[in-house]
């Protein structure tokens, strides 16, 4: 298995950081985590799930334990389809995670996030 890397967006407005993995597939479960300093993130799915395909958005404190983020609602961010939805928590590191689909499933996560602008 191996880690996908994200590419920063260079033309996103300066209030924003967009990070884009792809293609995340059944054997490239995982996305490389994004330090987050800001205070709002969105997600959205879009690809090929494939037959039982499924991708999390887990944030972490340390970097190496992961938990599964929930949405403004308070619902686990899981997407089977393409979808768009708003994080709740902020901890310091995020990242994509599979948990499911087969062979034919591969999908791009973007992950918007608003950076907290500081008046000098």
């Amino acid at each position: 298995m191996a880690t996908v890397a994200f590419t920063a967006n260079a033309q996103a407005p300066l209030t924003h950081g967009i990070y884009t993995w792809t293609p995340l597939t059944t054997t490239n479960t995982d996305g490389a985590p994004v330090g987050f300093a800001g205070n709002a993130a969105t997600i959205q799915a879009s690809g090929t799930f494939g037959v039982g395909g499924t991708v999390v958005l887990q944030g972490s404190n340390d970097g190496t334990n992961w938990a599964t983020l929930n949405d403004l609602g308070g619902a686990a961010i899981s997407f089977t389809a393409a979808g768009l939805k708003s994080v709740r928590e902020a901890p310091p590191f995020m990242r994509p995670f599979v948990t499911g689909g087969d062979g034919t499933t591969s999908l791009t996560l973007i992950l918007a996030l608003r950076r907290q602008l500081v008046n000098a």
